[in-house]
């Protein structure tokens, strides 16, 4: 088998440095870069920001949604994108949050997982909050071809806070529930001081402690939506996320994206220095 996720990740934040770009074409970003805003559109978004990013960043994570919203036409974009920039080297984080039982989680899994399929990623984003066993058929087919998957554990919407904070008869947060049933899954599967593949997503404004959470073992990666336009900076991710940082992989979106296609790669490498900085890489 292929080098496992996890490690892979490991490797690359290593290299490069924890920044991911969010592709993520919303109407209003659409209209910033003269582009239409139709299938073709989101199209031509999502290849010219994998150029940008194409050696100056190891990860990408399209946002599934704004493809989905133009049907087929849409679907086909992001099959386009998604393949250039597995063609370019990046790893895919393919953020579409699925979550259901049974057969239904499974091939969600496999139309996202599965080496040759048309919407083939690196890694897919899922929920939860069906019970984590619901995810062990995703679990399976990732670990199958070498895949990631990142469960969401802490998020900083404020809708999400009556549920994930809420806590069961042993004092554990929902989150912390859910961190603690991924990794007891990881560690067994991963070989002593190996990275998990199945990661996490937890928001760069998530106070740890409020959430209930605590550093975790063996390590896996980290999603970290949050900094950039919601706020959080790269100096703030080793005050944030402590001995945990550095498997974060910290994605930004609109902050970089606004600048327009002209300077994209120019802030890219920018924003990417500071991190490095910061990381000490």
């Amino acid at each position: 088998m292929s080098e496992r996720f996890g490690e892979r990740v490991r490797s690359v934040l290593s290299a490069r440095g924890p920044l991911c770009v969010g592709i993520d074409p919303h109407a209003a970003l659409l209209a910033a870069w003269g582009l239409t805003d139709d299938a073709r559109g989101v199209r031509e978004f999502g290849l010219r920001t994998v150029e940008a990013a194409s050696g100056r960043v190891g990860i990408v994570k399209p946002q599934v949604s704004f493809f989905e919203r133009f049907g087929s036409q849409g679907i086909a974009a992001l099959e386009d994108v998604l393949a250039a920039a597995r063609a370019a080297g990046l790893i895919v984080i393919a953020d579409a949050k699925r979550g259901d039982i049974g057969s239904t989680m499974d091939d969600y899994a496999r139309a996202w997982l599965t080496p040759g399929s048309p919407l083939e990623a690196d890694a897919l984003t899922v929920s939860p909050f069906l019970g984590v066993g619901a995810l062990d058929g995703t679990f399976a087919v990732a670990e199958q071809h070498g895949k990631g998957v990142f469960v969401l554990a802490a998020t900083s919407n404020p809708e999400a806070e009556g549920l994930q904070r809420s806590t069961d008869p042993t004092g554990a947060t929902v989150s912390a529930s859910v961190i603690a049933g991924v990794s007891a899954r990881n560690a067994r599967r991963s070989a002593a001081g190996e990275w998990g593949s199945f990661g996490f997503v937890i928001g760069a404004t998530v106070d740890w402690s409020t959430a209930g959470i605590e550093p975790f073992a063996p390590a896996a990666p980290i999603l970290a939506p949050g900094f950039g336009a919601q706020g959080a900076t790269p100096a703030d991710l080793r005050p944030r996320f402590g001995r945990m940082s550095d498997a974060v992989i910290a994605s930004e979106s609109r902050s970089l994206l606004s600048v327009g296609p002209v300077e994209l790669a120019e802030a890219i490498s920018a924003r990417t220095a500071e991190y490095l900085e910061v990381a000490g890489v």
